[in-house]
């Protein structure tokens, strides 16, 4: 009884098992023709556009700069002499004109008195040679008198002629005499201001022994500390100041693009920028002050290629540091007939070309090469490929393809995207009508019902006695078991 019962219950799995086969053949090609329908009667993806509006924009172009000081001054001592005392903190600011460093002034105060008792010798000198040229004056005329007195005794013969070359000697003996004594005086007076000279000198080299900051601004660390040994022609500076007040920015610009620059102002695609520059910072910050452009250098840096731009920075609060790495924005030039289109818009080929999806007016996707130029607020400044009404695809361009039918709607910067804006439709996706349709959903939604039922919870087992009719229900399982594995 229990082999034909068996038999019976493998018979009736077996036949179920080709039945249930027959139904999934049967649903699936159903299934499929359905899908088909569903596919062709999808709606078109929806895209956000922009309207093209032409007109003129600033070029800003980015260029890698360096912070220098408007100023910088390297301190050095003008005399030798030993460092009694540092009167400065490092990186402090200083003024100038303000006490940095003090030397030992000894041997300086004794040069100088010495100076001014030099001065003192050669005034008595003067003193007395000028006494000695009034005497030696007293005594030419004295002679010149006596002379003259000969003179008329000699024309009568009162006198004799010896007498009378006495006299003339005598005349010519004082004259000398009075010019040696000028000479004296001169001399004294030279004396005089030679000493005068020396201890204007002295003075000069003991006022140096104060060491003063020739510049405002910051200074930084102090090469040397009291008690060193330093002399006026010693190679390294004590310290370095820079007037960090207004500071340089250095940029570099390649020579070929400054030739492309002239070429389009020459030709009226481009007209002259605004001098103003901006700045970001290491951190990413934007330096909240604008600088203005100073100068370009006059010739082109043959190492590098490129040419050297200054601009000049207000820096009140000392934020910009000489030799700090900055990215300076810089609109040089004004293009006309272009227009601005956020980055999600601009497509870049493996070829590197740059292209824009727009919607035509049979609402569907062409593909647009253009030109860019820079960046301008954030946004791509786009010089060439497109006119006045095209509707560029800003918003849903990943999702779509060329040539394929779509929705619009206006941009919106600032607000959020719409459901389903870019995305595929809920229905599943868009397939060409002349392919099969895809099971996958159906086959999705079965084993997700399967793993639904291997997960359900089972109820707890009891350790019992095996009874027959559980014998009967465990060979039962074996022989439905073993249909699966013949069916598969």
């Amino acid at each position: 009884m229990k082999f034909n019962l068996k038999v019976l219950t493998f018979s009736v799995l077996v036949a179920t098992i080709a039945l249930v086969g027959c139904g999934k053949n049967d649903q699936g090609a159903g299934g499929a023709g359905a899908g088909a329908g569903a596919a062709q009667q999808m709606p078109p993806a929806t895209v956000e556009v922009q309207t093209v509006s032409l007109r003129s924009i600033p070029v800003v172009k980015s260029f890698s700069g360096r912070v220098t000081a408007v100023e910088t001054s390297e301190v050095r001592p003008q005399v030798t002499g030993i460092i009694e005392s540092v009167a400065f903190h490092e990186g402090s600011y200083v003024k100038a004109g303000q006490e940095l460093y003090r030397l030992n002034r000894d041997n300086y105060i004794s040069a100088a008195n010495s100076s001014i008792a030099a001065i003192q010798t050669a005034e008595a000198s003067l003193i007395s040679a000028r006494a000695s040229l009034a005497a030696q004056e007293a005594t030419l005329a004295q002679a010149r008198a006596d002379l003259a007195r000969v003179e008329s005794l000699v024309g009568i013969d009162a006198v004799s002629k010896q007498l009378y070359d006495q006299h003339k000697t005598a005349v010519r003996t004082a004259q000398a005499n009075v010019e040696a004594a000028k000479a004296t005086v001169n001399q004294a007076n030279a004396s005089i201001n030679s000493a005068k000279a020396n201890r204007d000198a002295s003075q000069l080299d003991m006022s140096r022994t104060i060491i003063r900051a020739p510049i405002s601004g910051k200074i930084g660390i102090s090469a040397v500390t009291a008690g060193a040994l330093v002399s006026a022609s010693q190679v390294t500076p004590l310290a370095t100041i820079s007037r960090t007040d207004m500071v340089y920015v250095d940029i570099s610009q390649s020579s070929s693009e400054l030739l492309r620059l002239r070429q389009q102002m020459a030709s009226g695609q481009a007209s002259e920028g605004s001098t103003e520059v901006q700045i970001v910072l290491e951190d990413g910050e934007t330096y909240p002050l604008i600088g203005r452009l100073a100068l370009s250098d006059a010739s082109v840096d043959e190492a590098t290629g490129a040419v050297k731009l200054r601009a000049v920075f207000p820096n009140p609060d000392g934020l910009l540091i000489p030799g700090m790495y900055v990215n300076a924005n810089l609109a040089q030039s004004v293009v006309h007939n272009a227009m601005l289109l956020p980055q999600t818009a601009i497509i870049r080929t493996p070829k590197g070309e740059t292209q824009v999806y727009v919607v035509n007016q049979n609402k569907q996707i062409e593909v647009r090469n253009v030109k860019t130029a820079g960046t301008f607020q954030g946004q791509w400044v786009v010089t060439d490929g497109l006119t006045n009404g095209d509707n560029v695809v800003v918003v849903g361009g990943a999702k779509v393809k060329p040539e394929q039918a779509v929705e619009t709607r206006p941009y919106s910067p600032n607000g959020q995207n719409p459901q389903g804006v870019g995305q595929a439709p809920a229905q599943g996706p868009v397939q060409n009508p002349n392919q099969a349709p895809s099971q996958a959903p159906q086959q999705s939604k079965t084993s997700q019902q399967g793993r639904q039922e291997q997960q359900a919870p089972t109820a707890p087992t009891q350790n019992r006695a095996p009874t027959d009719d559980s014998a009967e229900q465990a060979e039962a399982q074996a022989m439905a078991d073993a249909a699966d594995e013949v069916a598969q």
